[in-house]
C-alpha cells in the first residue's frame, strides 16, 4: 500500500515539473530566480530597423539577468516563410513568440493560439488584425507599434526645402502598415502646399521601376516600408540622380544616404518590447491585458553629406538641434 502511495506522489511531482517547464519557470539557467526560457522570434526581412528592434528585444533580457534560448528566424521578405515560420514556433516548445514586422505578426497570431505572441515594428495593430483595440488586446497577441509621426517627418521636407511642391513615395501594396501612412502622408500634405506622388510595388526588386515612374519630384519619402527600406539605396540613388531630398522615417535610412528624419529609436522600441515579454514570462500578466505600447522618444538625425548631394543644405538650426548628425 505504502509502494503505490509513494507511486502516485512521484507522478503528481513528475506532473508538476513537466507543467513548470512548459511555463518558462524553470531554474535550470542563470538569472534572478533561476529564471530561463525559450523564445522564438520571427523577423520578416534583415535591415537596420528590425535589426535594431530585435536587438533591443533580446537586451531586455540582458539586463534583467534571465536566460534564454533563442530560436531565430529570418523571412528573407517572403510571406509564405513567414507564414511556415509562424506554423512551426505553434508547434515548438516555446514560451513566448517575437514577430517582427506587420506580414511576421500577422502570421504569427493566425497560427499560434496557445502561447504568447508578442509583435514590435507594427504601425497600425488594429487595421492589421492583430488586436481587437490598442487599449485591450483581448487575445494572446500584443506588443509595441512604431506608427511614426508622418506629418512631421513630412514636415521636414518644407524645414529644408522650403519651395518643394511634389513628394514621391513608393510602398509595397500587400502592407497595410505601408497604406496607413501613406494614408497621413496624403493628410497632412494637404495643409503644406505638397501634391503626392505614389507608386507601389509588390517586392523590393521592383523598386528602381517604381521610383521612375514617379517622374520628376522635389523630395522622397520613405515609409517603414519593409520592401523599400531593405532596398533603401535604391532610393538614395535616385535622390541623388534627380537631386530631390530624401526624408526616412528612421535612423538607419540616414545612416544609408537619407538626408534626414525624425523618427523613433527601434533598439529602445525593441526593449520596451523585451519588458512587455518579462511581464508576461516572470509576473504572469496576460496579453489580453497589456495594452498596445509606442515609443515617446524621438529623434532628430540629420546627414549634411547626403543631404549635398541631394542637392539641399540642412538648415543649421537643424543641424543644431539633432540628436546625432551622420558624418
Amino acid at each position: 500500500m505504502r509502494l503505490k502511495q509513494l507511486a502516485v506522489a512521484i507522478v503528481a511531482v513528475g506532473s508538476m515539473v513537466a507543467v513548470s517547464a512548459c511555463s518558462g519557470g524553470g531554474d535550470s539557467g542563470g538569472g534572478e530566480g533561476g529564471d530561463s526560457y525559450k523564445v522564438g522570434i520571427s523577423q520578416l526581412v534583415q535591415h537596420p530597423a528590425l535589426d535594431a528592434a530585435t536587438a533591443g528585444f533580446k537586451k531586455s533580457f540582458e539586463d534583467a539577468g534571465v536566460t534564454v534560448e533563442w530560436d531565430e528566424k529570418n523571412a528573407n521578405g517572403e510571406q509564405a516563410n513567414a507564414t511556415s515560420i509562424a506554423q512551426n514556433f505553434a508547434s515548438s516548445d516555446l514560451d513566448l513568440v517575437l514577430a517582427v514586422a506587420t506580414p511576421a505578426a500577422q502570421a504569427a497570431a493566425q497560427a499560434i493560439t496557445d502561447k504568447p505572441v508578442l509583435f514590435t515594428a507594427v504601425t497600425d495593430p488594429v487595421e492589421a488584425g492583430l488586436v481587437k483595440s490598442n487599449e485591450a488586446p483581448g487575445g494572446n497577441v500584443t506588443g509595441t507599434s512604431d506608427l511614426n509621426p508622418v506629418a512631421d517627418q513630412l514636415g521636414l521636407v518644407k524645414e529644408v526645402k522650403p519651395d518643394a511642391k511634389t513628394v514621391g513615395i513608393v510602398y509595397s501594396s500587400g502592407e497595410v502598415n505601408s497604406q496607413v501612412q501613406v494614408d497621413l502622408a496624403k493628410e497632412a500634405a494637404k495643409g503644406m502646399g505638397l501634391e503626392i506622388k505614389e507608386a507601389t510595388i509588390a517586392n523590393s526588386g521592383e523598386l528602381g521601376q517604381a521610383v521612375d515612374s514617379l517622374g520628376k519630384v522635389d523630395a522622397y519619402y520613405v515609409p517603414t516600408d519593409n520592401n523599400v527600406v531593405s532596398a533603401v539605396t535604391t532610393m538614395v540613388q535616385a535622390a541623388e540622380k534627380n537631386q530631390a531630398l530624401l526624408v526616412g522615417s528612421e535612423a538607419g535610412q540616414v545612416e544609408q544616404g537619407a538626408a534626414i528624419t525624425r523618427g523613433i529609436d527601434y533598439t529602445k522600441l525593441g526593449e520596451q518590447t523585451g519588458k512587455m515579454a518579462l511581464k508576461i514570462l516572470q509576473d504572469g500578466a496576460k496579453p489580453a491585458d497589456l495594452p498596445v505600447e509606442t515609443s515617446d522618444t524621438l529623434e532628430l538625425v540629420v546627414n549634411p553629406a547626403a543631404a549635398k548631394k541631394q542637392g539641399v543644405e540642412i538648415p543649421q538650426k537643424l543641424v543644431d538641434e539633432a540628436d546625432k548628425v551622420i558624418e
